[in-house]
Parts: structure tokens; C-alpha cells; sequence
């Protein structure tokens, strides 16, 4: 059965398809219209860009699950009178307004989406087989699941956190005895005021107040965080509170009040200040939370989603200081995660859990965008301002590194989540602390934000102080932990202010070229570790299509380019 996933959110919108249990493609908007966060439509250029990696027009579809995101106007049944006029005229003129589902379902009062939706003319409109199943699935469920199904655990508690999906903030599930509970969250929701207890937002509201965008800019709050004293926390943390149960709560009235008050919080201090108290309060607040849900459930496995858990500090709190055995944030933690979220909601409705349980894998790589396969390399060679270096690439490549060249690596298909893990990554060497300057000043990047290393598995704890808790997230880059004192000169590019970094762990199957240029950088230099930054410039999604990646050569953004045949250079 191959079913496609779709979420239409307001910002990361994205679609996925599975056949069945497995992931075939999983792809955000952005990637393919290079608006970053691109949202507020349905995608129809990443649901294009699924099929075709999957080899499958749109009539091969056997069912579809979207997200409670913006659809046109058109597609709502529910509207009467001179609503239903208005939405008629702007039709004829063409312009059709979007709606969220989310918000007319609140306004209606149930969760039934499929009651206000005209799902046969989606279908038809989109190109899909009449009669098939539509189904509708609930944002923070989506953003669980994965955390599960990827996992091999028993028992588990399952946290989601965000600035809000509907009507919710938090989820909290917890599989026990063959069974899923849901704790916190669930579409009852819908029906329900609206909690204000959003840390999600508070941390989105600072990066507002700091002059950045909320939804797109929060990492950088994160990185400002170290330079900073968190003087401003206790006025902050002063008007959230942790139920006994895990509950988050605020005394806030409503959202704006929580936006006033943050704006007005961080007129009075630096921003570092500012960024390293809001940091503080998240951290503090939620390791309370995650702790007492914990000590109430007693499972040891902790499954995270959601935006906040986009915040690679706040996982290695919760990694070092909570009692368990293994913790996995989910890669694309992000609403980019949402659609192939919502196919194992479907599939969990479908099958039951026991069978869903059976089916379940960990993951391996992140590689579910498009393979363009030798394209990169007819890209590269038709152009007669680049040359082709001699020599096996990875072996070149390494000799780059290690000569101090910016060289960005292609291969495979590009990567699902927000991060760079190999396939569109740039590469440097981590012993030249300067070139953290070079780098930003090319990429046209903050000062402030540091780039990460990548590690073989077999080095990590040689180098880095990670728990064996977060070694599953680590393959992903999904949370910061110590970097051993020896090491901390030696690759002082990757080293955070407080001594820590933000490591991937890698295997040569799941990307031999990018292994093979680490093992052959570690050989000639003693140094086991490289400089890996995602291959995009500053407020640009990362890199897609060799055409995209040629225009970095080209303007000198990168020295290099290595794919699995070949090392590329400007002449």
C-alpha cells in the first residue's frame, strides 16, 4: 500500500510516502521552492517531488493523511450564508482564500475534520484516485509516533513540546504493558480553551524581542546562550509552574500578554543575557516536567519531538540528568517530520498496535530526498570553469581538508530533517580555529554560531564525553554533550565556550564516501574528527540540486566539491 503524507502547516510544510512501513521519501517544501520555513499552502512540489522519487504517479496513491495546516477555501464544506457566498466569489475571481483546519475545527467544536472538508474534490484536484481513504491526523501524535516506531523499547514515555498544533503545546504518552496511554494531549483539544503554557512560544517570543524571526531563528539564541549570564531568568521562570503530573502551566492570560511581557523582559539586558536566561528557564522547566513524569510512569526510554526538542542544550540536560537508558529525539523534529508522523498514525488505526510494534526499525541514515546519481557530477564537469582534480576522492578530499580548503560534499539523496549529515554538508578541518571566521564570512552566517563535528563511532568516546543514553540521537546531531579537555584545542572549530559540541556519530554503510574522507583525514593528521556545517548560506535552505551546488563553487562559497567519483575545483 503506498500511502503519502501531507502537512500543510503555516511554516515547514512537507509531504512523505511510505509503502507500508517503510519510509520511501520524505521531503520539505522548502528544499525544492527555497523560501526557508516555505508553508501556509498545500505542498504540492514536495508531494511531486516524493512521487517521482518513488518512481510512482499520483494515481498509484492508495490513501493520504494531512495535517490540520492552510487549505483553500474551496475545500470546506461547513460555511453558510454570506461566508459561503464570499467564498464563492473569491473562487470565481481567483482568489481563493486559505483557511487553517485547525482553527475551523476550534470554532466548531469537534475534531471531526473530515465533516467540514470536501476530501473527493482534494483528491480529484490533486490528481488522486477517487474512493480512496482521506484521513486527518493529529499534530502532536505525529510528531510522537516516530519516536516509537524507530526505537526497539518495551516501555517508554513519549514527549512532544512546540509552539502549538491543534490547540495543544505538550504531549505525553506512555507505552506500557503492550499498551499506548496518552497522559497529556490528544484531539479533545479542539474542544477545550486553550492552555497558555507555551515555553515553545516564550523562546520564539525572545527571538522576536532580540530581533531575529520567530519559527526560523531560535538556533541562534541557543548558540548566544553560552556568551551570556541568565540574570533575567528568575523574572521569567517566576510566572511558569510544573504539575505534579508533568503538567506545564503559566499564569499568563493569554498569548499576547506572554509576547508583551517577554518584549518588554529583554529590553533589560545584552542579548547573550537575554538568550542565556530564556535558555535557562526551558531547560529548568522541562527537565521538571519530563523528570516527574518519569518518576511517575518508572520507564527508563524517552522518546522527544517537537520544535523545542530542536534544542540540542536542552536534550543533553535531559540525556546527563534524568534516569534513563536511552533517549531518542526524533531527527526531524520539526513540523518537517509531520507527514511521515501522520502515515504511522494511519497505519497504527489500521493494524492495531501489536502489528504496528512488529514492524517497527531503527533508523540507519537520513537519506530521503532524491539521489541524483551521476547528475552532480555532469553538472560539475560540463562547466569550463571548474576543473577535475586527480586521485581517489576521498583520499583528495582528505588532503584538502587537511591543506585547509572549504570542501562540500554531494552524494546520495538529501537529507530529511534540519540537518546536514553527509549528503549536502560542507567539510573543514576542526584544528584551525580561524576558520570558523572564514567559513561565516563566506556563508555570510552569525559570528555566534558554531559549527558541529563528525565523528566515526568507533572514535567518539575517545574524543567526546556522550552518555551512552544519546548515542542513537547523536547519529543525528540531535543533542550537545562534553568534549574531553585533551581534545578541546586540538579541535577547538567545533568547541562550543562551555567546552561542549554538537557530534554526529557515523557508519561507513549508511554513507561510505563521507567515512572514507574522515578515516583518510584521521590517518594523515592524527585527528579524528571534521568540521561538518550544512552546505546552504546564511537564510537559504541547504543545497538541493547539483545546479545549486555548481552556483556555490562557482561564487566561492566552497573551495571544492566531492561526490562519489570525482573532486571538482574552480580553475
Amino acid at each position: 500500500m503506498l500511502i503519502l503524507g501531507i502537512h500543510s502547516g503555516y511554516h515547514d510544510a512537507c509531504a512523505a510516502l511510505h509503502r507500508d512501513y517503510r519510509l520511501v521519501a520524505a521531503v520539505a517544501q522548502e528544499r525544492l521552492t527555497r523560501r526557508k520555513i516555505d508553508g501556509g499552502r498545500v505542498p504540492v512540489e514536495a508531494i511531486a517531488e516524493c512521487l517521482a522519487i518513488a518512481g510512482q504517479p499520483a494515481e498509484a496513491v492508495d490513501a493520504v493523511v494531512l495535517g490540520r495546516g492552510a487549505f483553500p477555501w474551496r475545500y470546506f464544506t461547513h460555511y453558510r450564508g454570506a461566508r459561503q457566498v464570499e467564498g464563492r466569489v473569491r473562487q470565481l475571481l481567483g482568489r481563493d482564500k486559505v483557511k487553517s483546519m485547525e482553527r475551523e475545527l476550534v470554532r466548531a467544536g469537534h475534531a471531526d475534520s473530515l465533516a467540514i472538508f470536501d476530501a473527493a474534490r482534494f483528491l480529484a484536484e490533486h490528481g488522486l484516485r477517487a474512493g480512496i481513504p482521506v484521513r486527518f491526523f493529529n499534530h502532536h501524535l505525529a510528531h510522537a509516533l516516530p519516536t516509537l516506531f524507530h526505537t526497539d523499547w518495551d516501555a517508554a514515555l513519549l514527549c512532544t513540546a512546540d509552539g502549538g498544533g491543534d490547540n495543544e503545546q505538550y504531549s505525553h504518552r506512555l507505552l506500557r504493558d503492550g499498551r499506548l496511554h496518552a497522559l497529556q494531549g490528544g484531539d479533545a483539544a479542539l474542544c477545550q480553551p486553550l492552555r497558555i503554557d507555551s515555553l515553545g512560544l516564550a523562546y520564539g517570543y525572545a527571538t522576536q524581542a532580540l530581533g531575529f524571526r520567530i519559527n526560523r531563528h531560535e538556533g541562534k539564541l541557543t548558540g548566544l546562550a553560552a556568551l551570556g549570564r541568565p540574570v533575567l531568568a528568575p523574572a521569567l521562570a517566576a510566572h511558569f509552574r510544573v504539575g505534579q503530573d508533568g503538567r506545564i502551566d503559566s499564569d499568563f492570560p493569554d498569548y499576547p500578554a506572554l509576547k508583551r511581557f517577554v518584549a518588554n523582559w529583554a529590553k533589560a539586558a545584552a542579548r547573550e543575557d537575554v538568550a542565556a536566561s530564556v535558555q535557562l528557564v526551558l531547560e529548568k522547566t522541562m527537565l521538571t516536567s519530563v523528570g516527574r513524569l518519569l518518576a511517575r510512569t518508572g520507564v527508563r526510554h524517552l522518546g522527544l519531538s517537537g520544535g523545542v526538542f530542536a534544542n540540542v542544550r536542552l536534550n543533553q540536560r535531559l540525556a546527563e540528568e534524568l534516569p534513563i537508558d536511552e533517549v531518542f529525539v526524533y531527527p526531524a523534529m520539526s513540523d518537517q517530520g509531520l507527514a511521515a508522523g501522520g502515515i504511522l498514525q494511519f497505519l497504527l488505526e489500521r493494524d492495531g498496535l501489536q502489528t504496528w510494534l512488529g514492524e517497527r526499525y531503527r533508523l540507519e541514515q537520513l537519506y530521503l530526498g532524491r539521489d541524483q546519481g551521476e547528475a552532480i557530477d555532469r553538472a560539475l564537469a560540463a562547466e569550463a570553469a571548474f576543473r577535475t582534480l586527480p586521485g581517489e576522492p576521498a583520499a583528495t578530499a582528505a588532503r584538502l581538508l587537511a591543506e585547509g580548503r572549504i570542501v562540500a560534499i554531494y552524494t546520495k539523496g538529501m537529507e530529511y530533517g534540519p540537518r546536514a549529515l553527509g549528503a549536502r554538508s560542507i567539510l573543514a578541518d576542526p584544528r584551525d580555529a580561524a576558520v570558523n571566521a572564514k567559513l561565516n564570512a563566506r556563508l555570510e552566517r552569525s559570528e555566534f554560531m558554531p559549527f558541529a563535528p563528525v565523528v566515526r563511532a568507533v572514535d567518539a568516546d575517545a574524543v567526546f564525553q556522550l552518555p551512552a543514553a544519546a548515542r542513537y540521537s547523536a547519529r543525528f546531531m540531535t543533542v550537545t554533550c562534553g568534549v574531553r579537555p585533551q581534545w578541546r584545542e586540538r579541535i577547538a572549530a567545533v568547541v562550543h565556550v562551555d567546552g561542549t559540541a554538537r557530534p554526529q556519530l557515523i557508519e561507513r554503510a549508511a554513507n561510505p564516501l563521507y567515512y572514507d574522507i574522515l578515516a583518510a583525514f584521521a590517518e594523515r593528521t592524527g585527528v579524528p574528527v571534521l568540521v561538518n556545517t550544512s552546505f546552504n548560506v546564511h537564510e537559504e535552505p541547504i543545497v538541493n540540486t547539483p545546479e545549486q551546488c555548481a552556483r556555490a563553487l562557482a561564487q566561492g562559497r566552497i573551495d571544492c566539491v566531492v561526490s562519489e567519483r570525482s573532486v571538482y575545483a574552480r580553475r
